[in-house]
């Protein structure tokens, strides 16, 4: 099958398998980790460098991780690839990848944000029910020493529990800022969004539910999927609006061809 396929698709799904294989023997017997040095880092972070943009790309978080990603890209790349040929689709997967990252990037700007004024807020006022709204509202899932925080409702003024939670706070707020991102989701939701755009009524059998469906509902499936799962699970390991970011700069790029079909410089 990999000899069938086109050289863009071939080449990309054999360089993020490398990558995963060196990330693992790195880390096995070296202790160095490549994600933390490839993966991607919100510009904030002190673990943040430019060539992450890219090299992000090209990273996995584990066999299941890079398994359905290089399976959606033999899947439908190799279609895009024929069609548009090996230099238009090169630079088709390389924007969207990177439109996902603007567009992940963009969403972690407001979240921080927003984190921020909550924390200005705590330290203007900081009361254990300010403190547990906080922690709640951005920092879920995080577990606190209930008795204590119970103790300081009962004498909110506690100056020592003032200043652990304020500590608390700067640390959860900086391990969120060096949280990376890896994958070549984005741009292989791209790829998804190009199949459904240039082949809508090509039929696919899903594996589960085993049913059939048309390439452009699937499209429109996936990206309503991603946009719910986004906003109603903000702070989620898996980048969900890098993955319509993908979507997006797919249907840019795409509408931007068909506009500028004397164009044949790509």
């Amino acid at each position: 099958m990999m000899r069938n396929l086109p050289p863009v698709v071939k080449n990309l799904i054999i360089i993020n398998a490398l990558m995963l294989l060196i990330t693992y023997v790195l880390e096995g017997r070296f202790g160095i980790s490549l994600t933390k040095i490839l993966g991607l880092y919100y510009y904030e972070s002190e673990l943040f460098e430019p060539y992450q943009i890219v090299s992000h790309m090209f990273m996995h978080g584990g066999l299941p991780h890079l398994f359905f990603n290089m399976f959606a890209l033999f899947m439908f790349g190799g279609a895009l690839e024929n069609h548009w040929g090996s230099k238009r689709f090169f630079i088709y997967y390389v924007f969207t990848g990177l439109g996902a990252a603007f567009i992940h990037t963009l969403v972690l700007h407001f979240q921080f944000a927003q984190i921020s004024d909550a924390i200005a807020v705590f330290y203007s006022k900081p009361t254990p029910e300010i403190f547990s709204s906080l922690i709640n509202q951005h920092f879920s899932g995080i577990e606190f020493d209930r008795a204590a925080i119970k103790a300081w409702y009962g004498d909110p003024g506690n100056a020592s529990m003032i200043l652990s939670a304020k500590e608390s706070l700067n640390e959860l707020y900086q391990s969120r800022l060096n949280v990376p991102t890896v994958g070549a989701s984005g741009a292989v939701y791209g790829v998804l969004l190009g199949f459904g755009m240039l082949f809508p009524n090509v039929v696919l059998m899903l594996l589960i539910p085993p049913m059939p469906i048309k390439a452009k509902y699937l499209v429109i499936i996936y990206g309503c999927l991603e946009l719910f799962l986004g906003i109603s699970q903000p702070g989620s390991q898996i980048a969900h609006f890098a993955h319509l970011g993908g979507m997006i700069f797919g249907i840019i790029m795409i509408l931007y061809w068909k506009k500028n079909r004397t164009n044949n410089y790509f």
